[in-house]
């Protein structure tokens, strides 16, 4: 396609190289008579002498040689790091740089642009992530809002489920052939500091209110230990947090218990957004042979998140570093 303000169409590109090829012309006249310069119309004839009307085709400006162009297999493990992991182009940066490669942060968001998947909306299915754009909820410091909610899963039969071994795998059927056929579901509660993004989680058999309040006196000895005093408590609508009990326990601790608006999760966005993280980064990032060795996993990756894992919203640092008081009892990260 012929550039806008290009002066000559490759049909008048051919009738101004046949003036001065056929009729004997001189470069200079055509050129004055078509309007263009001279070395332009000494290109044209040129490349009509060695390849004819093919070489008065446009061609494209790109150079043959670019010694600073990113590498395809960069910019492969870019595509693949987003698009499989979710990870944003800050996170992708820090990781190609801790392998070795040369490159700044605009350059992975820049292609990421290019790809199509610079927001987590263009990564769903069609007709998902099309949501409302959300209010900033702030914290004003530590303890000042902590997020609580409960994500359930199915458990992983010993020998490992159908992750392992195929829907259609003889493991998988014997599983639900097994005693008590119903494996059933783990919950994990979570709590999580809205300041700092400090996380505590716990996978517990049930979601009653009970286990609620003691997972909730748990989690608040944890953020103790770490300087921070709870003083507001944001969960949305389950019936173990719209228990009396709950709410009671919360306020004889001395904090407050705030629910949300029904059926508007973003406004307990932190902790829904955890969730998603342990979702692609343990939960489901591999098969595991039973539900103990999961377990296991999510500690070891809890642990990751809040001693070794860089967040954005902390300025790039672990949440534990933003935390009132340090704590040396910290195990190292295996992810």
């Amino acid at each position: 396609m012929t550039h806008a303000n290009a002066p000559l169409t490759p049909t008048g590109r051919l009738r101004m190289v046949q003036r001065h090829l056929n009729d004997g012309i001189p470069q200079a006249h055509v050129a004055a008579e078509f309007r263009v310069s001279r070395p332009t119309v000494a290109t044209w004839v040129a490349r009509y002498r060695a390849e004819g009307e093919a070489g008065l085709q446009d061609r494209s400006s790109r150079p043959h040689h670019c010694p600073a162009q990113l590498d395809t297999a960069i910019l492969v493990e870019i595509e693949a790091l987003r698009r499989d992991q979710k990870w944003s182009a800050r996170r992708i940066h820090h990781h190609l740089v801790s392998e070795g490669h040369q490159l700044c942060l605009r350059t992975v968001g820049r292609w990421m642009h290019r790809l199509g998947i610079s927001r987590l909306r263009d990564l769903a299915p069609t007709g998902e992530g099309l949501r409302q754009r959300p209010r900033k909820i702030t914290a004003r410091g530590p303890g000042h809002m902590v997020h609580m909610d409960v994500k359930k899963i199915g458990r992983i039969p010993e020998g490992g489920g159908w992750r392992a071994h195929g829907r259609d795998s003889e493991n998988a059927r014997a599983a639900k052939r097994g005693p008590g056929r119903r494996v059933g579901y783990t919950y994990l509660h979570s709590a999580i500091d809205g300041y700092t993004r400090l996380a505590y989680t716990e996978a517990l058999e049930d979601e009653k209110a009970v286990t609620t309040i003691g997972f909730f006196c748990r989690a608040r000895a944890f953020f103790a230990a770490h300087g921070i005093t709870v003083d507001r408590v944001v969960t949305d609508n389950g019936n173990n947090y719209r228990a009396v009990d709950f709410t009671r326990k919360v306020v004889s601790l001395g904090g407050r218990h705030h629910r949300i608006r029904p059926y508007t999760p973003r406004h307990n966005g932190k902790v829904e957004r955890y969730n998603r993280l342990m979702v692609d980064e343990v939960l489901y990032a591999r098969p595991y042979s039973s539900e103990t060795a999961r377990r296991e996993a999510l500690q070891v990756w809890v642990n990751h998140y809040n001693y070794h894992r860089p967040h954005t919203s902390c300025g790039n640092i672990p949440p534990a570093s933003l935390a009132p008081a340090r704590v040396n009892n910290v195990r190292p990260s295996y992810t």
